[in-house]
């Protein structure tokens, strides 16, 4: 192996770190470490040689059903924790729209990496609580506390359940790097 592609490998499990840890954060760090080990696989052709591979394509593609399994993990983790807090279809819905834009206008947030975050979380309590109050008006806001923090822990638990993921990804990677 030459010292680039050493480099490279040892550059490629940094950057696998930083994603595990913005994965933390509610960023799309799995999405961010499988692109790396795309580029990689694309231009071995040109540092390593014709037909030889860094990553297995059927490792790929795991890694890609388990990031879509990630997704799909926390976007039931969030209705399901908004149904177990007592909410309505509406308040769910509210709750999931909530978080998406929560999450775009979190960006603006001053804090780095972690407005995204922060936007998310705020996002999903504050659609859970106006979803409750369309859902039934004579509410009072009271009453919606409890669905709006069982959406926002599902929330936070729908995050955290993607990290085991990555983690899974990101070490799957780093070891067929060096083999």
């Amino acid at each position: 192996m030459s010292w680039i592609i050493i480099g490279v490998g040892v550059l490629f499990i940094i950057l696998g770190l930083v994603c595990l840890f913005s994965v933390a954060l509610g960023l799309p760090g799995t999405w961010i470490l499988l692109g790396l080990a795309f580029v990689i696989e694309y231009t071995d052709k040109w540092f390593v040689g014709e037909g030889v591979q860094t990553f297995p394509w059927w490792l790929l593609i795991l890694c890609v059903v388990l990031g879509v399994i990630g997704e799909i993990l926390e976007f039931f983790a969030g209705l399901l924790g908004a149904k177990k807090g007592g909410s309505s279809k509406k308040g769910m819905i509210g709750a999931l729209i909530g978080g998406l834009v929560g999450a775009i206008m979190g960006v603006g947030i001053p804090i780095p990496i972690v407005g995204s975050l922060i936007g998310s979380l705020i996002g999903t309590f504050l659609g859970a609580v106006v979803g409750e109050l369309q859902h039934n008006p004579e509410l009072v806001f009271k009453e919606t506390m409890k669905p709006a923090t069982g959406a926002t822990i599902g929330r936070i638990l729908g995050t955290l359940s993607k990290l085991p993921i990555a983690l899974v990804a990101w070490f799957g990677l780093s070891i067929a790097y060096f083999m």
